[in-house]
């Protein structure tokens, strides 16, 4: 993919991002946080997942530390990401690091769907800078916003991100045992929903990886294409 459509396809992904970083910020006053604090989780923790999944325990009537529980389990993926993508990061420590801050969904997707490592780099630091600027704004409009909303959740701001997440999820539903997994830690978390503590059914639907694990490895040692 050539450099311009690279960067289009980044911007339209940061516009994307964006919005529903709006209702991040309109989420995260409304549970709690200040302005300030959301637009300071945005741009330090920068990851939706996590950060809808610690503000959605605080607006649940969870504290900080049972907000923390979920919202690292998300964040551990992104470690797997990185893994992933480091053959394509080469360089210093330095940058290295300031490249992890931009390890998410967005930027894995972006850089593995290129053909060749140079058009992988270039693709994942223009997602990266895109989403990471877009996601920003949105927050800190959504947290000024969000003041004036007596139920933001009235206006279904509270789906659009579980909305976006599952459409970045669903390819990934192809790979053997991945419908498994995702069907049994939904099952987990849906039954344990009425009764257990905010945070735990995200938690315990990681227990879902399990029989995914087994599926997968049971497929390729009957040699069965994926």
């Amino acid at each position: 993919m050539d450099q311009d459509r690279i960067v289009g396809r980044a911007v339209g992904i940061g516009l994307g991002v964006g919005v529903y970083g709006v209702s991040f910020g309109v989420l995260a006053v409304a549970a709690g946080m200040s302005a300030a604090q959301a637009c300071v989780m945005s741009m330090l923790v920068f990851t939706g997942a996590s950060q809808f999944a610690f503000i959605g325990v605080l607006a649940a009537g969870g504290g900080a530390l049972a907000a923390m529980g979920p919202a690292v389990m998300l964040a551990l993926r992104n470690a797997a990401y990185g893994l992933s993508l480091a053959p394509i990061l080469p360089g210093r420590l330095r940058d290295r690091a300031l490249a992890a801050h931009l390890v998410i969904d967005e930027t894995t997707a972006m850089a593995r769907a290129q053909d060749d490592p140079a058009a992988s780099r270039r693709a994942f630091l223009a997602t990266g800078v895109s989403v990471w600027l877009f996601w920003n704004a949105g927050t800190l409009l959504g947290a000024l916003l969000g003041g004036g909303l007596s139920d933001p959740r009235a206006f279904g701001l509270d789906a659009m991100f579980p909305a976006a997440f599952l459409a970045l999820l669903a390819p990934q539903l192809r790979r053997p045992g991945a419908p498994a997994a995702a069907v049994v830690g939904a099952v987990l978390a849906l039954v344990l929903l009425p009764y257990a503590p905010s945070g735990v059914p995200v938690i315990a639907a990681l227990a879902g990886v399990v029989p995914g694990v087994l599926l997968a490895r049971g497929v390729r040692s009957r040699g069965v294409p994926a």
